[in-house]
């Protein structure tokens, strides 16, 4: 990606080795066990972690210094997405954009969803509208799911933007109330749709950077297919199942995060996102 010029964001909170990674007792085998779901870049982490017991959620303190490479790679990303919404939230919704933080963590930490691990891979938290990122993410994304690049990377923390932006306008509360009223395997759909329009919202942000701000360089909107393809619930059960079970999917087949994601990229209108509707 082409980085020359771009601004970098103060919405980054660098709680790496200062003390925030917190052990998992009472139900450690049981997070580790949620391997399984690893990548698979999912939204509220409490429907996992509320059985752990909770303390209250502590401030993260920033990390004084000069950002490292990984660091400065979040805040140039999160900053471009945040020229992205500011645009949108004021062309299509007339106000502005709230814009949330990234909290970069090593191990553990705690939330106000409550208690995550690495192995959980990154998070959106809506009750305190933070992206919460172990960088080390990014090496088994290249290593194990063989999907490297920048933009592959830029499209794990443009997801995750696409929850807090679904949260904001009211869509998380929507289908929350939804999923409360449905069985199991429509709150399962509802699921993957909310999945697949915040793939979909990574989508838009990739259109405005490259239309608008010529981010991406030839090739690298693959590379965050490959990404998104990396992570379907079909190619994860299989990998980690050997079969594959739909009725199970809560983010999304291979072919469906690639489709919603190239959806929106190439039309640039977020009405484009209705995931629900068809």
């Amino acid at each position: 990606m082409r980085w020359a010029g771009g601004r970098s964001s103060t919405n980054v909170v660098d709680a790496r080795g200062r003390g925030m990674g917190v052990p998992i007792v009472g139900g450690g085998l049981g997070m580790a066990v949620l391997a399984l779901v690893v990548y698979l870049l999912g939204g509220d982490p409490s429907v996992i972690t509320d059985s752990v017991p909770q303390q209250p959620a502590a401030e993260a303190p920033a990390q004084t210094g000069a950002p490292d490479e990984g660091s400065q790679f979040i805040r140039l990303v999160l900053a471009d997405t945040e020229d992205t919404w500011n645009k949108v939230f004021k062309d299509e919704f007339g106000r502005d954009y709230p814009e949330p933080e990234v909290v970069l963590f090593t191990g553990a930490i705690q939330s106000a969803c409550g208690f995550a691990q690495a192995a959980m891979g990154p998070f959106y938290c809506p009750r305190d509208r933070r992206v919460y990122i172990d960088l080390a993410f990014y090496q088994e994304l290249r290593d194990r799911f063989h999907a490297p690049g920048d933009l592959a990377q830029a499209y794990v923390i443009a997801h995750e933007i696409g929850h807090h932006v679904q949260t904001v306008t009211g869509i998380t509360g929507q289908v929350g109330e939804a999923q409360s009223r449905a069985g199991r395997a429509q709150a399962n759909a509802l699921s993957v749709s909310q999945e697949l329009q915040a793939d979909c919202y990574a989508g838009l942000w990739a259109h405005h950077a490259d239309r608008f701000r010529n981010r991406l360089e030839p090739g690298e909107v693959q590379e965050a297919l490959t990404a998104a393809a990396a992570i379907g619930d079909d190619r994860i059960q299989r990998a980690t199942r050997g079969q594959v079970v739909p009725e199970s999917f809560t983010h999304g087949t291979s072919e469906q995060r690639m489709t919603w994601f190239r959806r929106v990229y190439d039309a640039g209108d977020i009405d484009a996102c209705d995931t629900y509707g068809g």
